[in-house]
């Protein structure tokens, strides 16, 4: 069943065509499920809390002395079973910037649990708001109508998923913005009046998938994946969303001692490889702070030296359903 599974996946992603990101990507993603997919929801049975703060091409070079280019994202997210439904609610927050262009978006999800195998199958659905504002563009021409300036829009939006979840190996495949939602932002003040721009909410599609080994007794390695994807929009042949080359695939492992000291390495494609440390304490390793450093070392022209990331997140103990005990006496027993 489980080959069965992974050999779905595989094909799902692999038939899927792929064009620009559009969201936050995230060096953490092997700790960072309920981001990805709604289907992710409580499906470890425990309550997860996870921060994560990136600053993503440190010091990118600007020399016209406009916004800071470098995109820097702020995410928090929960995932919190629901044992009587056998299933979970989720709930992902992130703030987004990058230039002149700043997104908030939050997300609520709920995913249904399904024996199967050795573990389970979380089926998920998700509701999303979006808000994206523009800032003050430099514009060759002051009345280029199509230069926003200090506009924003909003708008609800969906996603589904599906994701697998055994002791040794996870699999997951999602998909989000399945409304494929257009904003739309004004032009400056003193020009035409009419659309400024439009910026189309594409689908994005993730494939995640890892397997635990255990290397000794108290050792574990974890070889992960994630592929992503932007499924074909709306706009026409013109538009920049035609380049069938922007697509992206993050593979890396993960050693663990004790539950407690990881560290890790990360290729990103076309992009960036990267080291990953985070250390476990508290109470039943509760607590988790972990940092990724990102070497750019791919298409530097465009880019800068480096992306840092810093991680917080909270596991509680997995939650039990709470029944009476059967109280038996042997006053009717005949």
């Amino acid at each position: 069943m489980k080959g069965l599974l992974l050999a779905a996946l595989l094909l799902a992603a692999a038939t899927a065509p792929v064009l620009a990101q559009q969201q936050p990507q995230f060096t953490h993603y092997g700790l960072n499920g309920m981001y990805l997919n709604p289907a992710y929801a409580g499906i470890k049975g425990q309550t997860e809390i996870t921060v994560i703060g990136r600053y993503q091409y440190l010091n990118l070079g600007n020399s016209l002395g406009d916004d800071n280019g470098s995109p820097r994202t702020g995410m928090v997210s929960a995932s919190v079973p629901i044992l009587p439904l056998h299933g979970g609610v989720g709930l992902v927050v992130y703030y987004d910037q990058a230039g002149v262009t700043k997104m908030t978006n939050a997300a609520l999800s709920y995913s249904q649990h399904i024996k199967l195998g050795s573990g389970l199958l979380g089926i998920g659905v998700q509701g999303t708001y979006t808000y994206i504002g523009k800032g003050t563009y430099r514009a060759i021409s002051p009345d280029d109508i199509n230069i926003p300036a200090n506009s924003s829009d909003h708008k609800f939006d969906a996603g589904a998923g599906i994701w697998y979840e055994a002791p040794k190996f996870y699999a997951g495949l999602s998909v989000n913005n399945l409304f494929q939602s257009e904003y739309t932002f004004a032009p400056r003040a003193g020009t035409t009046q009419g659309i400024a721009s439009q910026y189309l909410g594409e689908n994005h599609a993730y494939l995640s998938m890892g397997y635990n080994i255990e290397a000794s007794s108290n050792v574990t390695v974890t070889p992960m994946v994630l592929v992503k994807a932007v499924l074909p929009g709306s706009y026409g042949t013109t538009s920049k969303y035609d380049n069938q080359h922007n697509y992206s695939f993050d593979a890396g492992v993960r050693a663990t001692l004790n539950d407690q000291f990881s560290a890790g390495l990360n290729y990103r494609y076309d992009e960036s490889v990267s080291g990953l440390v985070s250390y476990n304490f508290g109470a039943d390793n509760r607590y988790r702070i972990g940092y990724a450093f990102d070497f750019i070392a791919f298409n530097q022209d465009a880019r800068a030296f480096s992306s840092h990331e810093i991680l917080f997140s909270l596991r509680l103990p997995k939650a039990m359903t709470l029944t009476r005990p059967t109280i038996r006496t042997p006053r009717y027993s005949y």
